[in-house]
């Protein structure tokens, strides 16, 4: 539970810390009206990191009771197979969607 409250404290306080260093490189271009690059640099990595959380998290729990079900039930095997292998593509495909846009959005920085 310390750990959880100190990872609570320590991200907004790492975001704080890079608002002066995204000021002093917008102010060493000669311009105010770049501080969005920043951010859209923060918005990409940031939606990355939570999309291959997001799939990783639904993967497994969709492994766990896959297996699970078929400890229960060996001879439904054959027929859970097929859908869990379907999932696991669709959870696959929405991270690589978020890695798409990712790259898209580094683009315009």
């Amino acid at each position: 539970m310390r750990r959880l409250a100190g990872l609570v404290l320590a991200v907004p306080w790492l975001a704080l810390a890079a608002s002066p260093t995204l000021a002093a490189e917008a102010a060493a271009e000669g311009g105010g009206g770049i501080w969005y690059k920043g951010l859209i640099a923060l918005a990409a990595g940031l939606g990355l990191g939570l999309a291959a959380f997001g799939a990783a998290l639904g993967q497994g729990r969709a492994t766990a009771a896959a297996m699970e079900s078929i400890g229960r039930n060996p001879n439904s095997a054959d027929r859970i197979f097929t859908p869990l292998i379907v999932g696991l593509a669709l959870m696959e495909a929405l991270a690589l969607y978020a890695l798409v846009i990712a790259f898209f959005l580094q683009g315009k920085v």
